[in-house]
């Protein structure tokens, strides 16, 4: 069977989250019918800055700005009902159209009180190194863990059937015998499995006009060739079996996440595009070989204003790392690049990026498979001029300072993608595609 022509386009994050993928989504959307989130939860933050106004959106696909836009969360998508209801309300309160433009999948697993009771149990539990992994403690690695473990786990469509209530208050009972058994004297939730009943029945009333089968759905919608945007969340470098375990996410980030979130078959997705911030952030543990615990840091987080859309904690910051990134574009599969936050890098003298690593004693250009091989990496740079030159006014790619191209052009030829978008600011219009990004006619349209 020949691929059907179906333009479908995903939006990964190349490094550990927080790349403004929402951003180049938003931008993307008027040329696609659906946009598909299909991975993570409510620990994502995807910020859009359009018509002097700021959405902040966790849970729903950045496309519902939107009115023509079918938004679509998958089962790959873990759900927290009031989390989602909350952006809801949210959203209409401030105009946006969500009731016929917002499906939400029957088969997303959902998180309850339990799951965020576990989180907070073992926030602080560390790894060998006495590191802390980090969470977001929203619920979500524990509501992973119980959809691979399959018997204490409910999907958004067992609230519309019969036995829900009894599911409920089995789980309850063996969640308070674990939390008895392993939780600190008088840290222990006891939960209330009849009160949560009752709280999820009506969070379950409330979200059921979005409720549907959406592989079905998508699956539909690429026989009758329609426009798919997929957007990723977190960073591929936090993909639970690619990037740099265990301080990762609990889902695969990275573009080998798109099929298995969304029921959508890879080979109906025809570009992918690859989003990094000029520089280099993480939040939480986890090595980061080009972390500038220095004055430079500190500039590019006061300057990036480096603090967590979801959580506000301040993120760690340094050099654009091109071995991680050039590692995460194959994995994705991506074809092109869009370079965000170029902006940042407009008061320094010098830019640095990685392009090898030195690790005992020897230098490689690969990514390695082991956290503790990447902890020992040296970052061996090479370095690029400033351009000293406010960028934040520019639209066009002929505007941009030269260094600032030779910078871009450096990045392309160092990952092997070309980079067809750049950043100069959070707001829409602060976006520029190259000329040869022919792909996204409207889009380019956004910094005319």
């Amino acid at each position: 069977m020949s691929k059907r022509n179906v333009p479908g386009t995903c939006v990964i994050g190349l490094q550990f989250g927080d790349e403004a993928k929402g951003k180049i989504v938003d931008l993307l959307t008027e040329d696609h019918d659906i946009v598909v989130r299909y991975q993570g939860g409510a620990n994502a933050g995807h910020t859009i800055v359009t018509g002097g106004q700021t959405y902040k959106l966790s849970l729903i696909p950045s496309g519902i700005l939107n009115g023509d836009v079918k938004n679509v969360v998958t089962g790959g998508v873990v759900l927290n009902p009031p989390s989602i209801l909350g952006e809801i309300d949210g959203l209409v309160a401030r105009g946006v159209r969500v009731t016929d433009n917002l499906m939400i999948s029957d088969r997303a697993h959902v998180i309850f009180p339990w799951h965020l009771e576990e989180d907070r149990l073992t926030e602080t539990r560390t790894n060998t190194n006495g590191e802390a992994i980090g969470t977001t403690q929203r619920g979500i690695g524990p509501c992973y863990r119980d959809k691979v473990g399959r018997s204490s786990a409910l999907r958004l469509g067992d609230f519309y059937r019969p036995g829900f209530a009894d599911k409920v208050r089995k789980i309850a009972a063996d969640k308070n015998t674990w939390f008895q058994a392993f939780a600190p004297a008088g840290q222990a939730l006891s939960l209330d499995a009849e009160q949560i009943i009752a709280d999820y029945a009506r969070f379950g009333e409330r979200l059921r006009p979005f409720v549907a089968d959406t592989t079905a759905f998508l699956l539909d919608a690429v026989d009758a060739d329609k426009r798919l945007l997929f957007e990723g969340a977190q960073g591929a470098l936090l993909d639970v079996d690619h990037g740099t375990y265990p301080y990762v996410t609990s889902s695969n980030s990275s573009g080998a996440g798109i099929s298995s979130g969304s029921g959508v078959p890879a080979r109906f997705i025809e570009r992918i595009i690859g989003v990094v911030k000029a520089y280099g952030t993480r939040v939480g543990g986890g090595p980061f070989p080009t972390e500038q615990d220095n004055e430079i840091g500190q500039h590019l987080r006061d300057r990036g204003n480096e603090y967590g859309t979801v959580t506000r904690r301040p993120r760690r910051c340094g050099w654009f790392d091109a071995v991680a990134a050039r590692y995460t574009a194959r994995l994705s599969g991506v074809d092109c690049l869009a370079v965000m936050l170029l902006d940042v890098l407009s008061e320094v003298d010098e830019i640095r990026v990685c392009t090898h690593y030195e690790i005992d004693g020897r230098r490689v250009d690969t990514f390695p498979s082991q956290v503790d091989d990447l902890r020992k990496a040296k970052a061996v740079y090479r370095s690029f001029p400033g351009w000293k030159t406010d960028i934040c006014g520019m639209r066009r790619w002929e505007q941009l300072p030269a260094n600032a191209l030779k910078y871009v052009a450096g990045l392309s030829e160092i990952l092997g993608r070309p980079v067809e978008i750049v950043s100069v600011g959070p707001d829409r219009a602060q976006t520029i595609f190259a000329p040869s990004a022919e792909w996204a006619p409207a889009a380019r349209k956004v910094g005319v």
